[in-house]
């Protein structure tokens, strides 16, 4: 199909999906939630187990770091490639993570605590192996160039599994302080939820506080070597986001006193990225303040700060709010920054209906049910209350994306074709196909929309039609939060 065609296909389809949108009173949340939880099934690599609902998946990838003699099986392809990126897998975890921590109750109140415990312990379990010693950290496994040349599924790609590392020598703070941050909010979590295994959140701790300290002695970009998730903001943002997690985790002063003494390396984001984690970071750390512990005020100005930048009624307003009404940050995958804020902005909401506190904006102010509205509506938007009337989860409603931007999600499933699809055979015959993907990829979150609430379902678009493992982690625990507040 000539892309003259594809476009009047899709023009067509928008057509029909405007009429039949979703309202907000009309989205099922309860669904949404599952589904969002469900996605990581979907990305899992090494052996499945026999509880595995994403059925159209098999094994894959079980050799992974013999290459190296060290077991890196596991873990979760980052989004439609086959590539294990530690360092955005790594955030991945501290998101899931956090959800977790604040929005459990709620979560377990949905039926989904248990789904949502394995599928952060899918990620915890891997990273575990990847902390090799006191100075070494492996953090990818696969060749990014390679593996982007070809469109292979998983279960049969015969890609380069080549597994690189950071150490001592060749440094990678950014990775290694995103792991020990992963690490150490899961072993909240785990320590919380997991009874049946008392020691697995003292480990997640021991190793937290290792990768940790060996990112902070040596540190160093790992942007050198590194040609995927090379992290243009420096590694001081990891650095913090690292302890401030170690000082939730174990409220040692030691973790306090760093926070305190390094506050000048922060400044104010009005994003919160995989790349990025000042806002992140200053939000979690006003919940310490609104405690109480007022060394942390810095933090809390700037949280509000993000906050005011993000709002759309704020005169201090600097992001972009599309005529639908949605946050428009970045044309390459927007859906995460949507994600992130969404997160930072219901647990804000949070931290000042506890303190009975309001924000100031430039000399407007916003209440906690301002900072929740918005959240609410940056996730309604994504599942369907939007000028197209569509879903951008996969399988969640009656219309979404049905070419998502996935190599495992768009060739036959091998339970029902074993024919091998190589790199270029797997480029003409599945890539470049305007049919849907034989398999859907439930609750994956797309790219989205364009800043004029335009979306084109193309696979070959992948900066919309791509989905990530960090835009689920950050829209679960609100999902569940609007679940649990409407209900």
């Amino acid at each position: 199909m000539s892309s003259r065609c594809a476009l009047v296909v899709v023009s067509f389809s928008v057509l029909l999906l405007s009429s039949v949108g979703l309202t907000a009173a009309a989205i099922d949340y309860r669904d949404a939630l599952e589904k969002s939880i469900l996605y990581y099934e979907g990305q899992r690599s090494g052996p499945l187990p026999s509880t595995q609902r994403q059925t159209w998946r098999g094994d894959s990838a079980l050799t992974d770091g013999s290459d190296v003699g060290v077991d890196l099986v596991g873990g979760y392809y980052d989004a439609g490639d086959n590539v294990k990126f530690g360092l955005p897998l790594a955030f991945t975890g501290t998101l899931l993570s956090w959800g977790l921590i604040e929005y459990g109750h709620q979560i377990a109140d949905a039926g989904q605590l248990d789904n949502g415990l394995e599928a952060l312990k899918w990620i915890t379990d891997y990273l575990l192996k990847a902390v090799g010693g006191p100075t070494q950290l492996w953090v990818q496994v696969g060749n990014g160039d390679l593996d982007h040349a070809c469109w292979e599924r998983p279960e049969d790609m015969q890609t380069s599994r080549q597994s690189y590392q950071v150490n001592a020598s060749y440094p990678g703070t950014e990775p290694a302080a995103e792991t020990a941050a992963a690490l150490a909010a899961a072993s909240i979590v785990f320590k919380k939820y997991l009874l049946s295994n008392a020691t697995y959140g003292e480990i997640l701790i021991e190793k937290a506080i290792q990768v940790f300290d060996f990112a902070d002695t040596y540190r160093g970009s790992y942007n050198d070597a590194c040609p995927y998730y090379c992290s243009f903001s420096g590694h001081l943002d990891e650095l913090l986001w690292g302890a401030a997690w170690l000082y939730r985790a174990t409220g040692r002063d030691k973790y306090l006193t760093y926070l305190t003494d390094n506050a000048g390396w922060s400044y104010t984001m009005n994003e919160f990225l995989w790349d990025n984690k000042m806002a992140g970071l200053q939000v979690l750390l006003s919940k310490a303040y609104f405690k109480g512990v007022t060394s942390l005020s810095n933090y809390k100005s700037q949280a509000e700060e993000f906050i005011c930048e993000n709002l759309p009624a704020s005169p201090k307003k600097t992001v972009t709010i599309t005529s639908g009404g949605l946050l428009f940050l970045q044309d390459d995958n927007n859906m995460q920054y949507v994600a992130t804020a969404s997160l930072l902005f219901m647990l804000y909401s949070d931290y000042l209906a506890n303190s009975s506190q309001t924000i100031d904006c430039g000399g407007t102010t916003f209440t906690s049910a301002d900072l929740y509205r918005f959240a609410k509506s940056q996730v309604d938007y994504a599942l369907g209350d939007n000028p197209l009337g569509m879903s951008f989860m996969v399988g969640f409603g009656e219309n979404y994306p049905t070419q998502l931007h996935h190599r495992a999600a768009s060739i036959p499933s091998i339970h029902n074709d074993t024919t091998f699809y190589g790199c270029s055979n797997g480029y003409t015959v599945w890539y470049n196909s305007p049919n849907a993907n034989p398999n859907t990829h439930i609750g994956a979150l797309v790219g989205g929309p364009n800043n004029q609430d335009s979306f084109q379902d193309l696979r070959t678009d992948w900066t919309h039609t791509e989905a990530m493992t960090y835009i689920n982690a950050p829209m679960i625990p609100v999902i569940a939060k609007i679940l649990a507040t409407k209900a």
